[in-house]
């Protein structure tokens, strides 16, 4: 994780502001409206701690990658054949929740690891406390499967073991062999999430989970050296993972509706555009992700590589809105793809990694 300074909206004094105690040269008769300013000040004071506090919480729920979640739900939805309904909204705002559980217990759980490595993190820091951080995974969780749950029950048969994944990848298996392919497990059913959500079936989904998963997988091996370095051979195979599904992404179109659905309706026309976005979509997943691997390849220092994986990370819209366009649903990928801006933008203010 890219160290940073704090906020410029973190005091930096513990001294107590002017006008809140008595002048010595004023007069007791003196009224409230004559030399005293405590008033105005003290909204600042409080203001200015209000803005620390949600600075904080922002940091540590990395919210700039929240703008890689809703894709997930509309690629998957995209396969069913169906168009975006009520309940793929209610999948997208599970997807958000249980997101940000993991992102909340991911620190809860490192608190040790980011006091040596990472000391300006939100938790080591002490501008959010530990229980408070693990309150807000539990809540965050608790909500996302009742969401879920409102989605239907084929939504949370898929919802739990995506929650169980997130706690157990932070708690568990994070630092073991198997945390990659945890963390690609749990991105690839979030994708599943969408589609049982919208259509009640998993299965037209599962090549494009695949194709999710894979790219998180190799994300994620390549995170493992994002605070000491290492080798080049994990940017250089992510990168190579990233040549191979933008090339499967403009050669495999998939067709949509070809699995029934408990919520039918009309499966979208697809649009001649589509095959083009899809093309251009994938170029932009190549240059999202494949510029910083390169540069992580040829110097795998910690610096490239929180680059190459908040690259990484960033890719996952032009990737989920490719998903959709090879699904036919050009208007999903259009909404996908908008929401770049803004992860590149606000990443500039807050760390998403």
């Amino acid at each position: 994780m890219t160290p940073r300074p704090p906020g410029p909206d973190q005091p930096t004094t513990t001294s107590r502001p002017q006008g809140l105690t008595q002048s010595p040269t004023q007069s007791p008769t003196q009224s409230p409206s004559q030399g005293s300013s405590q008033g105005p000040r003290a909204g600042t004071a409080s203001g200015a701690e209000a803005g620390a506090r949600a600075g904080a919480w922002a940091e540590l729920l990395r919210l700039p990658a929240l703008f890689t979640v809703p894709g997930d739900a509309l690629a998957g939805a995209a396969t069913t054949g169906n168009r975006p309904n009520p309940r793929t909204l209610l999948a997208i705002a599970s997807s958000l929740c249980l997101y940000e559980a993991g992102m909340a217990l991911n620190d809860w759980a490192d608190q040790a690891e980011d006091a040596l490595e990472r000391p300006h993190r939100p938790l080591p820091s002490g501008r959010i406390r530990p229980p408070a951080a693990l309150v807000a995974a539990g809540a965050l969780t608790a909500a996302g499967l009742a969401l879920a749950a409102r989605a239907g029950r084929a939504a949370l048969a898929v919802a739990a073991p995506l929650a169980a994944t997130v706690w157990a990848y932070d708690l568990a298996l994070k630092r073991t062999p198997a945390g990659p392919a945890a963390m690609a497990t749990a991105r690839g059913l979030d994708l599943l999430l969408g589609a049982t959500a919208t259509g009640g079936s998993a299965r037209p989904a599962l090549p494009s989970a695949l194709t999710l998963a894979t790219h998180t997988l190799a994300v994620t091996t390549v995170s493992r050296g994002e605070t000491r370095g290492g080798s080049p051979l994990a940017p250089l195979a992510a990168l190579a993972t990233t040549g191979t599904l933008a090339w499967t992404l403009t050669r495999t179109p998939q067709v949509p509706g070809t699995a029934p659905s408990r919520h039918p309706a009309a499966a979208p026309v697809r649009h001649p555009a589509a095959d083009t976005l899809r093309t251009v979509l994938a170029a932009a997943f190549v240059a999202t992700s494949g510029r910083p691997l390169l540069h992580a390849a040829l110097n795998p220092s910690p610096p490239l590589t929180q680059r190459a994986v908040g690259g990484g990370i960033r890719a996952m819209i032009p990737l989920q809105a490719a998903l959709a366009a090879r699904s036919g649903a050009l208007a999903s990928a259009l909404l996908t793809a908008a929401l770049a801006p803004a992860a590149r933008r606000f990443a500039r203010k807050v760390s998403v990694t």
